[in-house]
């Protein structure tokens, strides 16, 4: 689908199919700039700011011929500022194809658009898609659910992580594969930084949606950088509530992820509860909502290294690790976290995610191939001596066995660039 073209003295907007003409640049602007000040909060003129006293810049408007000018041409300034952003994501949601790929995470909630002007603009969108061929079943119709691709990913990419592998494709398959399902499939994944978490999460998101990460039927929620103040937990719940409704009143197969769980708010946890509780079935033939939740947590990463460094010194081999070595005291330690609200949690207490998944600590051979990896990834020659010297340069532990990398396989793609001709 073709996307907007501004330029000349004639603005053509080239629309779906069909091509719109306007005389003049002018009065699409105008629309445009009228529309946007209205999502804006606007001061009147005579009244003070919230901050407290009137400052001399304000006393020097109130004293000016034209008391109302400066403070529009700020506001002028901001809607220049705004309307990109408006305009960005009004068009990833119409042309999706266009969209340019975004790595940082959605900023703070002081940080972007204002709430209200995100509700107007999601107005605005669903009144143009009446007319446009936009996706109408939401987000479903980019949905993939490529299992092929997810089991291929889970072997050769991910890294001495067998269990989480195996536990994470059956999970996921067995629920989308499930005719009828009552609840949302909740996996909680548990690890040192570095081993793996967040890379699985991203490769759930890019095989079972087309726009991965960028999908609007995914939302990523950080802890310390979406919910960093406790002050603010109402605000925040606010938010979270809506960002919820909206995304699974849009796609009948969402995702949301948590990063940093142990570090959420008991307030932002209380508020998943009913969530990830059992739902009535609906009428037969009504197609249920298949919503994920993945939390993303260091808790029970010691007690993972412990168990594994004793069956390792006991003779048995990586491989042969299971889930029933690890799945209770892991649990039992992610309760008893006296450093976190997340193990005294209603999701945790009243069994409402269904997986604990353990993440292994990595081994120097995990390293080098996520060194390897991440060559092959940017696409540059290597040698195997800078893969050992790469993998040599990470910090192992304990500090008499040095088995297991303390970072994962964190950091790797700065360490690369030190090895660039």
């Amino acid at each position: 689908m073709a996307r907007p073209i501004l330029g000349g003295a004639r603005s053509r907007v080239a629309v779906g199919p069909g091509l719109l003409e306007a005389e003049e640049h002018g009065p699409v602007m105008l629309h445009g700039t009228l529309w946007l000040l209205l999502l804006l909060p606007l001061r009147l003129p005579g009244t003070q700011s919230h901050r407290g006293a009137t400052s001399p810049r304000q006393e020097a408007e109130e004293q000016s011929p034209w008391p109302g000018v400066q403070r529009l041409q700020e506001q002028l300034k901001t809607v220049g500022s705004l309307s990109r952003r408006y305009w960005a994501s009004f068009s990833c949601t119409v042309w999706p194809d266009h969209c340019e790929d975004q790595e940082a995470p959605t900023p703070p909630l002081d940080w972007s658009l204002p709430l209200w002007g995100r509700r107007a603009l999601d107005s605005f969108t669903k009144w143009f898609c009446r007319f446009q061929d936009c996706c109408n079943s939401g987000g479903d119709c980019r949905i993939t659910n490529n299992f092929t691709g997810l089991e291929s990913d889970l072997r050769l990419r991910l890294h001495g992580q067998h269990l989480a592998s195996k536990l994470v494709l059956r999970a996921v398959r067995g629920y989308l594969e499930t005719p009828e399902v009552h609840k949302a499939l909740a996996l909680s994944f548990h690890g040192w930084s570095g081993t793996g978490k967040n890379f699985v999460a991203r490769m759930l998101a890019a095989n079972l949606y087309r726009d991965g990460m960028r999908s609007d039927c995914v939302k990523m929620f950080i802890s310390t950088f979406h919910f960093p103040h406790s002050k603010h937990v109402d605000m925040y719940k606010e938010e979270l509530r809506w960002q919820m409704q909206e995304t699974r009143l849009r796609c009948h197969q969402s995702m949301f992820i948590f990063d940093e769980a142990e570090k959420l708010h008991p307030g932002l946890l209380e508020l998943l509860g009913p969530h990830l509780e059992p739902r009535v079935p609906k009428a037969q033939g009504v197609e249920p909502p298949r919503p994920f939740f993945l939390f993303l947590s260091n808790l029970g990463g010691s007690i993972i290294s412990e168990k594994v460094l004793s069956l390792l010194k006991a003779g048995w081999s990586r491989e042969e690790i299971t889930m029933q070595h690890l799945e209770t005291p892991l649990q039992a330690e992610i309760m008893q976290s006296a450093d976190s609200g997340f193990g005294s949690s209603r999701l945790v207490k009243e069994n409402l995610i269904d997986f604990f998944v353990p993440f292994l600590p990595l081994e120097y051979y995990h390293v080098w191939l996520c060194v390897r990896d991440a060559f092959l990834s940017q696409e540059l020659p290597y040698t195997e001596e800078a893969l050992d010297e790469i993998a040599k340069m990470m910090t192992y532990v304990p500090e008499e066995e040095r088995r297991f990398s303390s970072q994962g396989c964190k950091s790797i793609s700065q360490r690369i660039n030190l090895f660039l001709p």
